[in-house]
Protein backbone atom coordinates (compact mmCIF):
# COMPACT_ATOMS: atom_id res chain seq x y z
CA UNK A 1 0.00 0.00 0.00
CA UNK A 2 1.44 2.95 -1.01
CA UNK A 3 1.48 6.31 1.55
CA UNK A 4 1.06 10.09 0.20
CA UNK A 5 5.18 10.44 1.33
CA UNK A 6 6.30 7.32 -0.53
CA UNK A 7 8.47 8.44 -3.10
CA UNK A 8 8.06 7.20 -7.03
CA UNK A 9 11.70 6.25 -8.33
CA UNK A 10 12.10 5.19 -11.68
CA UNK A 11 13.53 2.26 -12.32
CA UNK A 12 17.13 2.13 -12.98
CA UNK A 13 17.80 2.16 -16.68
CA UNK A 14 20.67 -0.69 -17.81
CA UNK A 15 23.78 0.72 -19.63
CA UNK A 16 23.76 0.70 -23.32
CA UNK A 17 26.99 -1.02 -24.93
CA UNK A 18 28.64 2.51 -25.71
CA UNK A 19 28.69 3.54 -22.04
CA UNK A 20 29.79 0.12 -20.95
CA UNK A 21 32.63 0.42 -23.06
CA UNK A 22 33.10 4.21 -22.31
CA UNK A 23 33.69 3.34 -18.73
CA UNK A 24 35.80 0.44 -19.46
CA UNK A 25 38.02 2.19 -21.31
CA UNK A 26 38.39 5.38 -19.24
CA UNK A 27 38.98 2.59 -16.15
CA UNK A 28 41.88 0.97 -18.21
CA UNK A 29 43.50 4.69 -19.31
CA UNK A 30 43.09 5.62 -15.27
CA UNK A 31 45.46 2.24 -14.56
CA UNK A 32 47.53 2.62 -18.34
CA UNK A 33 48.35 6.34 -18.13
CA UNK A 34 50.27 6.35 -15.01
CA UNK A 35 52.35 3.32 -15.64
CA UNK A 36 52.87 4.55 -19.52
CA UNK A 37 53.98 8.19 -18.52
CA UNK A 38 56.45 6.56 -15.77
CA UNK A 39 57.72 4.63 -18.32
CA UNK A 40 58.04 6.98 -21.09
CA UNK A 41 59.43 9.84 -18.52
CA UNK A 42 62.39 7.16 -17.01
CA UNK A 43 62.80 5.87 -20.63
CA UNK A 44 63.52 9.59 -22.01
CA UNK A 45 65.50 10.48 -19.01
CA UNK A 46 67.94 7.54 -19.44
CA UNK A 47 68.19 8.56 -23.15
CA UNK A 48 69.17 11.90 -22.40
CA UNK A 49 71.34 11.43 -20.01
CA UNK A 50 72.54 8.67 -22.62
CA UNK A 51 73.34 11.49 -25.45
CA UNK A 52 74.91 13.73 -23.02
CA UNK A 53 77.38 11.70 -21.35
CA UNK A 54 78.30 9.17 -24.37
CA UNK A 55 79.68 11.91 -26.13
CA UNK A 56 82.31 12.58 -23.43
CA UNK A 57 83.77 9.06 -23.64
CA UNK A 58 86.58 8.35 -26.06
CA UNK A 59 85.43 6.62 -29.07
CA UNK A 60 87.67 3.14 -28.10
CA UNK A 61 85.87 2.90 -25.02
CA UNK A 62 82.08 3.30 -26.09
CA UNK A 63 80.61 0.79 -24.23
CA UNK A 64 78.74 -0.13 -27.74
CA UNK A 65 82.30 -0.68 -29.64
CA UNK A 66 83.27 -2.79 -26.63
CA UNK A 67 80.75 -5.23 -27.14
CA UNK A 68 81.27 -5.43 -30.92
CA UNK A 69 85.10 -6.32 -30.37
CA UNK A 70 83.91 -8.48 -27.09
CA UNK A 71 81.65 -10.56 -29.17
CA UNK A 72 83.39 -10.24 -32.69
CA UNK A 73 80.61 -8.74 -34.20
CA UNK A 74 81.05 -6.64 -37.60
CA UNK A 75 81.28 -3.13 -36.91
CA UNK A 76 78.39 -2.21 -39.67
CA UNK A 77 76.20 -3.76 -36.98
CA UNK A 78 74.65 -1.06 -34.71
CA UNK A 79 74.57 -1.99 -30.88
CA UNK A 80 72.45 0.54 -28.79
CA UNK A 81 72.20 -0.08 -24.58
CA UNK A 82 70.38 2.54 -23.25
CA UNK A 83 71.34 3.06 -19.46
CA UNK A 84 75.07 2.53 -19.98
CA UNK A 85 75.81 6.12 -20.12
CA UNK A 86 73.62 6.35 -16.36
CA UNK A 87 75.48 3.85 -15.62
CA UNK A 88 78.84 6.09 -15.80
CA UNK A 89 77.37 9.14 -15.00
CA UNK A 90 76.32 7.45 -11.53
CA UNK A 91 79.94 6.24 -11.01
CA UNK A 92 81.33 9.44 -11.51
CA UNK A 93 78.99 11.30 -9.15
CA UNK A 94 79.19 8.92 -6.60
CA UNK A 95 83.26 9.79 -7.36
CA UNK A 96 83.04 13.02 -6.89
CA UNK A 97 80.71 12.75 -3.72
CA UNK A 98 83.27 10.68 -2.37
CA UNK A 99 86.44 13.24 -3.16
CA UNK A 100 84.06 16.62 -2.24
CA UNK A 101 84.06 14.92 1.50
CA UNK A 102 87.98 14.42 1.84
CA UNK A 103 89.56 17.59 2.85
CA UNK A 104 91.23 18.49 -0.44
CA UNK A 105 87.75 18.40 -2.36
CA UNK A 106 86.29 20.51 0.33
CA UNK A 107 89.14 23.05 -0.21
CA UNK A 108 88.82 23.17 -4.28
CA UNK A 109 84.90 23.33 -3.62
CA UNK A 110 85.49 26.62 -1.28
CA UNK A 111 87.93 28.13 -3.66
CA UNK A 112 85.89 27.68 -6.60
CA UNK A 113 82.63 28.70 -4.63
CA UNK A 114 84.69 32.10 -4.05
CA UNK A 115 85.18 32.04 -7.71
CA UNK A 116 81.71 32.14 -8.51
CA UNK A 117 80.53 35.07 -5.65
CA UNK A 118 82.71 37.57 -7.29
CA UNK A 119 81.15 37.11 -10.73
CA UNK A 120 77.95 38.61 -11.30
CA UNK A 121 75.53 36.83 -13.56
CA UNK A 122 76.45 33.40 -12.20
CA UNK A 123 76.49 33.82 -8.91
CA UNK A 124 72.84 34.47 -8.66
CA UNK A 125 72.47 31.20 -11.12
CA UNK A 126 74.24 29.29 -9.27
CA UNK A 127 73.34 30.29 -5.62
CA UNK A 128 69.45 29.16 -6.88
CA UNK A 129 71.03 25.75 -8.17
CA UNK A 130 72.45 25.09 -5.26
CA UNK A 131 69.28 26.14 -2.55
CA UNK A 132 67.13 23.93 -5.16
CA UNK A 133 69.56 20.92 -4.93
CA UNK A 134 69.87 21.49 -1.38
CA UNK A 135 66.31 21.13 -0.48
CA UNK A 136 65.66 18.54 -2.92
CA UNK A 137 68.45 16.07 -1.91
CA UNK A 138 69.29 17.18 1.64
CA UNK A 139 65.86 16.26 3.08
CA UNK A 140 66.43 12.95 4.79
CA UNK A 141 69.33 15.10 6.69
CA UNK A 142 66.97 18.29 7.97
CA UNK A 143 64.05 16.00 8.33
CA UNK A 144 61.66 17.32 11.53
CA UNK A 145 62.30 15.06 14.10
CA UNK A 146 60.09 16.29 17.14
CA UNK A 147 56.65 17.82 17.09
CA UNK A 148 55.92 20.57 20.14
CA UNK A 149 53.28 23.08 21.36
CA UNK A 150 53.94 26.90 21.05
CA UNK A 151 51.64 29.59 22.35
CA UNK A 152 50.89 31.57 18.82
CA UNK A 153 49.16 33.75 17.89
CA UNK A 154 49.41 34.83 21.73
CA UNK A 155 49.41 33.13 24.97
CA UNK A 156 46.69 31.12 25.91
CA UNK A 157 46.18 29.57 22.40
CA UNK A 158 48.12 26.31 21.46
CA UNK A 159 49.58 25.51 18.33
CA UNK A 160 51.48 21.94 16.42
CA UNK A 161 54.99 23.07 15.64
CA UNK A 162 58.20 21.04 14.53
CA UNK A 163 61.53 21.64 15.37
CA UNK A 164 63.52 22.02 12.96
CA UNK A 165 66.99 23.08 14.43
CA UNK A 166 68.53 25.07 17.01
CA UNK A 167 68.81 29.09 16.26
CA UNK A 168 72.38 30.30 15.22
CA UNK A 169 73.91 33.12 14.95
CA UNK A 170 72.79 36.64 15.41
CA UNK A 171 69.00 35.32 15.52
CA UNK A 172 70.00 33.58 18.92
CA UNK A 173 71.86 36.23 20.02
CA UNK A 174 69.81 39.25 19.76
CA UNK A 175 66.24 37.48 20.12
CA UNK A 176 66.77 35.94 23.71
CA UNK A 177 69.57 36.89 26.21
CA UNK A 178 70.35 33.74 26.68
CA UNK A 179 70.74 32.85 23.60
CA UNK A 180 68.94 29.44 23.77
CA UNK A 181 66.17 29.34 21.63
CA UNK A 182 64.83 26.93 18.68
CA UNK A 183 63.28 27.23 15.18
CA UNK A 184 60.15 25.81 14.74
CA UNK A 185 58.19 25.20 11.68
CA UNK A 186 53.88 25.91 12.34
CA UNK A 187 52.69 24.11 9.61
CA UNK A 188 48.98 25.48 8.53
CA UNK A 189 45.77 22.92 7.71
CA UNK A 190 45.22 20.84 6.10
CA UNK A 191 47.98 22.04 3.35
CA UNK A 192 51.18 21.70 5.88
CA UNK A 193 54.06 22.22 3.10
CA UNK A 194 53.19 26.27 3.91
CA UNK A 195 53.36 27.56 7.45
CA UNK A 196 55.87 30.14 8.90
CA UNK A 197 59.21 29.82 10.62
CA UNK A 198 58.88 30.82 14.29
CA UNK A 199 61.84 31.12 16.88
CA UNK A 200 61.05 30.48 20.35
CA UNK A 201 63.19 30.51 23.67
CA UNK A 202 63.53 26.99 24.77
CA UNK A 203 61.91 27.24 27.84
CA UNK A 204 58.76 28.34 26.14
CA UNK A 205 58.11 24.84 23.83
CA UNK A 206 56.16 22.04 25.11
CA UNK A 207 58.46 18.88 23.71
CA UNK A 208 55.48 16.30 22.54
CA UNK A 209 56.19 12.32 22.89
CA UNK A 210 54.30 11.58 19.60
CA UNK A 211 56.10 11.15 16.53
CA UNK A 212 56.06 13.39 13.97
CA UNK A 213 54.09 11.14 11.57
CA UNK A 214 51.35 11.45 14.63
CA UNK A 215 51.55 15.10 14.66
CA UNK A 216 51.46 15.56 10.75
CA UNK A 217 48.16 13.56 10.73
CA UNK A 218 46.66 15.46 13.34
CA UNK A 219 47.30 18.81 11.36
CA UNK A 220 45.92 17.70 7.80
CA UNK A 221 42.94 16.14 9.73
CA UNK A 222 42.39 19.56 11.40
CA UNK A 223 41.87 17.89 14.71
CA UNK A 224 39.89 14.86 13.77
CA UNK A 225 42.63 11.98 13.69
CA UNK A 226 45.29 12.24 16.78
CA UNK A 227 47.24 9.58 18.77
CA UNK A 228 45.50 8.20 21.81
CA UNK A 229 47.54 8.68 25.49
CA UNK A 230 46.81 4.69 25.64
CA UNK A 231 50.08 2.41 25.00
CA UNK A 232 48.69 0.45 21.56
CA UNK A 233 49.07 4.20 20.49
CA UNK A 234 46.04 3.63 18.17
CA UNK A 235 44.88 6.51 16.35
CA UNK A 236 41.61 8.30 17.57
CA UNK A 237 39.19 8.95 14.81
CA UNK A 238 37.21 12.06 15.97
CA UNK A 239 34.46 11.76 13.37
CA UNK A 240 32.92 8.53 14.29
CA UNK A 241 32.69 10.24 17.91
CA UNK A 242 30.95 13.54 16.08
CA UNK A 243 28.40 10.98 14.43
CA UNK A 244 27.83 9.10 17.52
CA UNK A 245 26.59 12.46 19.39
CA UNK A 246 24.63 13.38 16.32
CA UNK A 247 23.18 10.24 16.31
CA UNK A 248 22.24 10.47 19.76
Amino acid sequence: MNTPFDIETPEAKRPTLVARLRASFLTGLVVIAPVGLTIWLIWSVVGWIDGFVLPLVPANYHPDRMLQDFFGLDPAVQINVRGLGVVIFLMFTIIVGWMAKGLLGRSLIRFAESLVERTPVVRTIYSGIKQISETIFAQSERSFETACLIEYPRKGIWALGFISTDTKGEVAEKGHPSGDMVSVFLPTTPNPTSGFLLFFPRDDVKVLDMTVEDAAKLVISAGLVYPSDGENGEVIDMTSQVETKRIK
